[in-house]
């Protein structure tokens, strides 16, 4: 009875085992493409090894495509032109191309496996691009999930950047992770300090790098950032301004308004800031300073549901509330946005119902 109950349990587990060597005889074979040359704008060749894809293939050769999401195909930014060799679109891209893109060859680098020969083209900016070598100087909390990290340069020692644009952090291998992860930051600090980079980074249950920032990352620590990356930016106009972010969204807002006290803008300008809770709100004194440095500056934190026993006498509701009860003169403005995608695309919907030209809504929308 026992040999008739075995016999097909070993028949099963010979067949599974099967199954896994000839699985395993195909990763090494079929995905192993071979040496395949990527021809960058007719102007570089590289020889790598095929198999990955193209944004880590570039990336490993120190040439940086910009991506907020780490090369999970969720955010749209890596794009390059892909002249010959990248396959047939995939359906993880086409969101993210418009038509005009697809008649030209654009393509998400990080869908774009590389399984022969490649002719590409990416901007010649690109190439501008570093990799720095920094020391985490200080870390700060601003709220209970929120936190201000500062790193000296150490090589490169400084840094040029428009104010606006952001980096990408690596998080290196960890405990809690077996690879390296690459995710996009807004940069905070005041540009004068050209020797730092601040970031302002909420805590995401389970996010790979926020982490590894949180729970590893030490005052003394080295860490690498590459960039900077991003047409975030203030115009060169006298155009009324109008802020709008949520949570770690304030990172460039507060780069910009440091820019704007740097120059002395008189452009005037009103910040409102969503949050949920007033615990939600951050470098509220750094606001109010601003706010006495900045004769045209008004700082609108907005609270959308007051905890019981919390003193606020602020704005209260939905920051695309505020926005329908303050703003008259949108027909003036320029707005720039940050912060979640939801948030950027309720408050597009409320200017331009106000008025506004959606041409003169600037924004970077991370996932």
């Amino acid at each position: 009875m026992v040999s008739t109950v075995l016999i097909p349990v070993l028949i099963i587990s010979a067949i599974g085992a099967v199954l896994a060597a000839i699985l395993v005889i195909a990763e090494h074979f079929i995905a192993n493409y071979g040496p395949c040359k990527i021809n960058i704008n007719d102007k570089r060749q590289l020889e790598v090894q095929g198999g990955k894809d193209l944004l880590s293939m570039l990336r490993e050769e120190k040439i940086f495509i910009p991506s907020a999401c780490g090369g999970r195909g969720t955010c749209g930014l890596c794009k390059l032109k892909a002249i010959v060799g990248a396959g047939p679109l995939l359906p993880t891209e086409e969101p993210f191309l418009d038509e005009e893109e697809k008649a030209t060859n654009v393509r998400l680098s990080c869908q774009v496996k590389v399984r022969n020969d490649l002719q590409i083209e990416i901007p010649a900016e690109l190439f501008n691009i570093r990799e720095y070598q920094c020391k985490c100087a200080e870390i700060m909390d601003l709220t209970y999930d929120t936190k201000q990290f500062r790193f000296e340069l150490l090589e490169p020692a400084t840094i040029d950047y428009i104010p606006g644009q952001f980096v990408q952090f690596l998080s290196p291998v960890y405990d809690k992770s077996s690879e390296e992860v690459y995710r996009a930051y807004s940069i905070s600090s005041d540009p004068v300090e050209k020797n730092i980079i601040e970031l302002i980074i909420r805590l995401v249950p389970g996010g790979i790098c926020t982490t590894y920032c949180f729970e590893y990352l030490r005052v003394g620590d080295e860490v690498k950032l590459n960039g900077p990356y991003g047409e975030f930016r203030l115009t060169e106009t006298d155009a009324p301004i109008i802020f709008v972010a949520g949570g770690s969204g304030m990172a460039p807002i507060k780069c910009l308004l440091h820019q704007m006290k740097n120059t002395n803008s008189q452009r005037t300008a009103r910040y409102f800031f969503g949050a949920n809770t007033v615990k939600d709100i951050s470098h509220y004194k750094l606001m109010k300073q601003f706010e006495a440095d900045l004769p045209g500056f008004t700082y609108i934190p907005v609270v959308s549901d007051p905890a019981e026993g919390e003193e606020w006498t602020g704005e209260t509701g939905l920051v695309t509330e505020a926005l329908m009860e303050n703003v008259k003169n949108t027909t003036e403005c320029e707005a720039y946005l940050c912060g979640s995608p939801g948030m950027i695309t309720a408050v597009i919907k409320v200017l331009t119902e106000l008025g506004m030209d959606e041409a003169k809504i600037f924004y970077d929308k991370f996932e």
